[in-house]
């Protein structure tokens, strides 16, 4: 089991930020390495499902995601199963005059065969960095305009090194 903690803070507001990033489709918008989102579904208790394809150096993988936990503007958590079962939890928090401190938490098992211990750390150290420039992202997006474009472009691995 391996985990990512990270943070950052963005000049916008709770509600804007978690209204963004709770819809699965908008992740392909600031997620550098997720390729695709399809079928997504609204649910009962405001989250979403949906089936995700992510590229990892080169490699495509794929599985389902379901939100099960949801505190409207404030935090919701997400079920991801696949080729890494994750436990995605994003948490917003306003900090007076400064904007808001927004977290994603990554709790996950590589489950795939293919990934030896030597991999494995490889691919922590990885996803670690991706986490980095999600949030990053996102920050661009939420502060450089009122309403997020549909097209805007996302930092990716290869540009920041």
């Amino acid at each position: 089991m391996a985990s990512i903690d990270k943070q950052i803070m963005i000049n916008a507001s709770p509600d804007k930020i978690y209204n963004f990033v709770i819809k699965p489709s908008n992740l392909t918008k600031f997620w550098p390495s997720l390729v695709e989102i399809k079928k997504e579904k609204l649910l009962p208790n405001g989250g979403y499902s949906a089936q995700w394809k992510y590229r990892m150096s080169g490699i495509y993988l794929s599985g389902t995601a379901q939100c099960t936990d949801v505190l409207l503007n404030n935090w919701f958590t997400v079920k991801i199963n696949g080729a890494a079962d994750c436990t995605m939890t994003w948490t917003f928090r306003a900090k007076e005059n400064m904007g808001t401190n927004t977290t994603l938490t990554l709790d996950y098992h590589v489950s795939l065969p293919l990934v030896n211990r030597v991999a494995e750390h490889i691919f922590v150290k990885m996803n670690n960095h991706e986490a980095d420039l999600v949030l990053a992202n996102l920050r661009v997006l939420m502060e450089e305009s009122k309403t997020p474009p549909s097209d805007a472009p996302i930092l990716s691995l290869l540009q920041i090194r």
